[in-house]
């Protein structure tokens, strides 16, 4: 692992004295982070990297943006496009490099893009607007807010996750005429507010972070001839009791071997980690700590799975942690990264 060569890229909102996505060269082995450049785009508020690493693909103000990226991990515009609706909050695409998917908090909309083989985006191929109410008389609960797309393991289905309506719509995608067409819903508890889902390494299970409830619920998941299949497998608290009235779970990812999930949680400001049970699905938690700073809106593990990041976004700074799995707790390492109001990340390995 000391050979391969990583790049973070990090995007943040430009309304302060930021002015796009952060690039920083990575050393794996020490944890360490080091900023190179800012690359210019309007409130980056969420990016990911296309299956072969040739493209980077951001949120925009004015849409979504398409970088490709260079030998070094340097960004290069190609273009941007509307998405047909409001701002979006989370994109994602397929291991094909053939469409973009981005989700819209302001207005529960679930958008479909087509990308060129250039690494371009073409335009709009479908969209969706949700409708409903949840039950909530708290505004960000009571009307549809997609704040997650993320492709099933296998990729015949979009998952679109809404914090307002406590569901996740499950879309069938029709990669040839470029349509989304609801193939089945999970509902979560009332008031819930699912925030993000993510798949177990060999797809067999889903894990949904909720971010009222401050739950994650655990999933087994099968792609079978009549359609997707969730099964309920277990429910577990992202923070203790105490802490959960003034607490909102806020970022989920897995390890990159697949043993473990590490979540966040603004309020508590806190990390939580657990093991995966690679039969049953099952979480058992190994370690929690605060993280020194205000609202972790996301993290970030490191290649080598012993070390994370995580962005604060109302304390303008990323932290760094190396996790000690045997002792059962993480420290944080070094003083740390100052940069305005970081709000997503994706870790990249040079080709």
């Amino acid at each position: 692992m000391s050979k391969d060569k990583y790049v973070a890229y990090v995007g943040t909102y430009t309304h302060g004295s930021s002015v796009g996505i952060h690039i920083y060269d990575m050393d794996v082995e020490a944890g360490k982070l080091t900023e190179r450049k800012v690359v210019p785009i309007s409130n980056p508020s969420d990016l990911t990297v296309s299956a072969d690493g040739r493209f980077l693909y951001s949120i925009a103000d004015e849409g979504v943006a398409a970088f490709r990226i260079l030998e070094d991990g340097d960004l290069e515009p190609i273009n941007e496009e509307w998405i047909g609706g409001m701002r979006g909050c989370y994109v994602s695409v397929d291991k094909e490099n053939r469409y973009l998917f981005v989700g819209g908090y302001h207005d529960g909309r679930v958008t479909m893009m087509r990308l060129n083989e250039d690494g371009s985006i073409a335009g709009i191929a479908d969209g969706i607007f949700h409708t409903g109410m949840g039950r909530s008389i708290a505004e960000h609960n009571y009307r549809p807010h997609v704040n997650c797309v993320e492709l099933t393991p296998w990729e015949r289905y979009l998952c679109a996750v809404d914090g307002g309506l406590d569901h996740v719509k499950i879309y069938q995608i029709d990669y040839e005429k470029g349509k989304l067409k609801l193939a089945d819903i999970i509902r979560s508890p009332l008031d819930s507010s699912p925030r993000m889902i993510r798949f177990s390494k060999k797809g067999d299970y889903a894990y949904v972070l909720c971010e009222e409830s401050n739950e994650i619920n655990v999933y087994r998941y099968e792609c079978a001839k009549e359609g997707p299949i969730f099964e309920d497998v277990q429910t577990v608290p992202t923070v203790n009791k105490e802490d959960k009235r003034n607490s909102a779970a806020s970022g989920m990812e897995i390890s990159p071997d697949g043993k473990y999930l590490f979540c966040s949680n603004a309020g508590s400001n806190s990390v939580r980690i657990y093991e995966i049970n690679e039969e049953s699905g099952e979480l058992t938690e190994v370690c929690e700590s605060k993280i020194s700073g205000d609202y972790p809106k996301t993290l970030a593990i490191f290649p080598d799975g012993r070390h994370f990041v995580s962005l604060n976004h109302d304390t303008n700074e990323i932290t760094t942690f190396k996790v000690d799995f045997d002792k059962k707790y993480f420290l944080m390492m070094e003083k740390p990264i100052s940069i305005d109001q970081p709000n997503c990340i994706h870790i990249h390995k040079l080709v």
